[in-house]
């Protein structure tokens, strides 16, 4: 692999930061790469893992001569970062982020841009449940979405070099309109996050269900959303905050399609029911189609009892 960069700066090194820093090493993508997170603890942590070159916790130190600034925040601190590394940004640099919501941080970070950067705002459709620097590994990228919301005026080389660079993490790039993207990503994933945040808070209110029945008895349905709901807190507050209108709107489609699915229970209307599961079965084949999972049983989970062929 060509080296892309001769400085990378990472900007916080959470999951997709430090998942970031495990590939730039892996495929030699840089000559150094400088981490930058305010927790001393977290900074320390990604030292013995050895995810970068040098440390700070100075954002502001960090973006220093740095080509291709990255940052990896929870989208509600975007417009502090931007305050604090405007004035160190060397002429020519490329800066991107990971937002889940793209009109938001438009909205906070390209006021404080200098006319002399390439503010090239970014979204890759990658990761786990978990959190923090040992969360990341190398290949989280592969064969997964990563999308651009360029603002006018984008400088066409720097936009392909951030593709160049995507790409070589192994992630299909796209375009998109940043307020496209935030009602996309309010369908296919914020929705889906306060659902299961919604549905694991249920059961823990239930007084008639105990707790250690939720969780003996999770081998079905329920397991599966608590994984969705055990994501980083921080990180999902600010994308309910900051994507408040798209998922206000698929909230209310959501709420309308319930109660069709609750009045088609109540009257017994089997076809009703049939029809929807039938159509919902579908997607999930195109997904698999598309490469976005594997068709295999209970999620692909390792069951040590069955039998080895």
């Amino acid at each position: 692999m060509t080296m892309q960069f001769d400085r990378i700066a990472l900007i916080g090194i959470g999951l997709i930061g430090s998942s970031i820093a495990h590939d730039i090493k892996r495929l030699g993508l840089a000559k150094e790469v400088i981490v930058a997170t305010r927790s001393a603890d977290t900074l320390k942590r990604a030292e013995e893992l050895r995810l970068g070159d040098r440390y700070t916790t100075s954002s502001s130190e960090a973006v220093k001569d740095a080509d291709l600034v990255i940052v990896s925040v929870p989208v509600g601190a975007s417009e502090s970062v931007a305050k604090e590394v405007a004035s160190n940004l060397k002429v020519g640099a490329i800066v991107t982020d990971v937002g889940s919501t793209k009109a938001s941080v438009i909205a906070q970070m390209q006021p404080h841009m200098p006319p002399h950067v390439h503010f090239i705002p970014g979204h890759p459709l990658a990761g786990t449940e978990k959190s923090g620097p040992d969360a990341g590994f190398a290949g989280l990228f592969e064969g997964r979405w990563c999308i651009f919301t360029p603002i006018a005026g984008t400088d066409e080389t720097a936009l392909k070099r951030l593709r160049r660079f995507w790409e070589a993490l192994g992630s299909k790039v796209d375009e998109m309109d940043p307020e496209h993207h935030d009602k996309v990503l309010a369908i296919v994933s914020h929705l889906p996050h306060i659902i299961a945040y919604n549905i694991v808070g249920t059961a823990d209110d239930l007084e008639a269900v105990t707790e250690s029945e939720v969780i003996k008895y999770s081998a079905s349905g329920f397991r599966d959303f608590t994984r969705l709901a055990a994501s980083d807190p921080t990180m999902w507050r600010d994308v309910c905050l900051h994507n408040k209108d798209a998922i206000l709107e698929m909230l209310a489609r959501f709420s309308e399609d319930l109660a069709y699915l609750q009045r088609a229970i109540r009257w017994g209307e089997g076809d009703k029911i049939f029809d929807l599961f039938t159509r919902t079965r579908a997607i999930r084949r195109s997904i698999i189609q598309a490469g976005q999972d594997v068709d295999a049983p209970d999620f692909g989970r390792p069951h040590p009892l069955e039998k080895k062929a």
